[in-house]
This record gives structure tokens, C-alpha cells and sequence, in this order.
């Protein structure tokens, strides 16, 4: 489902300085774990070596030593499905890399989103990518879609209108009404947002710095 098309909120690539990286410790490969910035999700595991790491920066696509190529190799670079370099980072003891990637197309060359199957991913951001698509693409019968139509003023009234519900579902129904009415505040809040070209990670940024000033409240 995660297909973030736009990287412009996302940060230029940042990664931690080559030489404090402990390449000999594994032989001179790093494991090198690869995270979707947007689902949180885990994607993939490879390795890389001090000239994969310089490539990934180079290129801006995630690139490894591949150990039974026995040389570099830049996924996607048969299937075009790339891993678009957001950031890495090294772990306590320099001999693993955290690598931030955003999907293009599936990672998995059984064609899955994730090389595991069962990995977790953040629901609520994956709607948030799977709303942005929608906005752009416009498809036709899609309940999205008329909604983005309908204009801002009708989604900040839409968005009122579940507000309201949510609320009077607090008071007098049910805890799985109630569920279902946040449910269905949220979708459209993130609809609105987009509407305003906004994102759930812009309201993430806001809530990450309050909670850093919650000692103050």
C-alpha cells in the first residue's frame, strides 16, 4: 500500500560519518537494515561495504555488496523498483546501518512490499500514503476522490459532522460504535490535510516538539 510519491517533506539523505563506521568487525560488510520512512515498516536486509555505502550516497539509492553476485548491486536495478535514500544512521556500536529508504514499487522480488511477509507497518501512515495517492490520481469511484472534489469547505464540514458524532458515540453508544466513529474522524481529518497539502507526519512533527515541552504544561 505505501507508494509516497512526493519526498519533498522527507529530509535530504544524512548518513554518519564512513570512518567511525566499524567495517572490519563483519569481515568489511555492514548489515544494513532498510526502513520505509513512511510505514515504519521493515523492508528488506542486505549488506554493505565501505564502496556500497559511498554508492548509496552517490546514486541516492540504496545500494549493497551483494554476496552471491560478489559485487555492487543497486536494488531495483533489473525490476526499477529503487529505494530512494532518505537518510542512515549507525547503531552503537558502528557495525549495523538503519537505512530510512522510500519503496518504489514492491521490495520484494515475490513481488510483496516487505522480503517479510508479517512485517509490521504503521496503519495510520499507510492510509496517509494511500490518501495522498488518491489526491493526485483522482481515480474514478473512489469515495476519496469525491471528497477531494467536493472541496474544502464541504471536507472541513464533513470533518465537523464526525467530530460531532465521534462525541455523541462517547456519551451514548457503544465502545465498538465508538471505535468506528474515531475511525472514521480520522480518514476524514487526513483527507482534510491533504486538501491543505499537509500530511499526518506534519501533525507528528507538531506533537513530537509539545511532547518535548511537556515538563512545562
Amino acid at each position: 500500500m505505501t507508494d509516497p510519491s512526493d519526498t519533498a517533506s522527507l529530509p535530504l539523505a544524512i548518513a554518519p560519518d564512513p570512518d567511525a563506521l566499524d567495517f572490519a568487525k563483519g569481515g568489511g560488510l555492514l548489515p544494513a537494515i532498510v526502513q520505509d520512512p513512511a510505514s515504519l515498516r521493515v523492508l528488506m536486509l542486505g549488506y554493505m561495504d565501505r564502496a556500497a555505502f559511498d554508492e548509496t550516497l552517490r546514486r541516492g539509492e540504496v545500494t549493497f555488496f551483494s554476496r552471491s553476485k560478489g559485487r555492487l548491486w543497486t536494488k531495483g536495478e533489473s525490476s526499477g523498483h529503487v529505494l530512494e535514500l532518505v537518510s542512515m544512521q549507525m547503531d552503537c556500536d558502528a557495525d549495523t546501518l538503519l537505512v530510512l529508504a522510500v519503496p518504489r514499487g514492491p521490495t520484494c522480488h515475490l513481488q510483496r512490499p516487505s522480503c517479510f511477509a508479517g512485517a509490521p507497518a504503521g496503519t495510520l501512515a499507510e492510509l496517509d500514503a494511500l490518501i495522498e495517492t488518491r489526491e493526485r490520481e483522482r481515480p474514478e469511484g473512489s469515495y476519496t476522490t469525491r471528497l477531494f472534489q467536493g472541496g474544502l469547505r464541504r471536507l472541513a464540514q464533513k470533518v465537523g459532522e464526525e467530530g460531532v458524532e465521534t462525541a455523541l458515540a462517547a456519551l451514548v453508544q457503544t465502545d465498538e460504535e465508538l471505535l468506528g466513529e474515531s475511525a472514521d474522524l480520522l480518514y476524514h481529518l487526513i483527507v482534510l490535510l491533504r486538501a491543505r497539502g499537509l500530511s499526518l507526519a506534519d501533525v507528528e512533527r507538531v506533537l513530537a516538539a509539545r511532547s518535548g515541552q511537556a515538563g512545562r504544561r
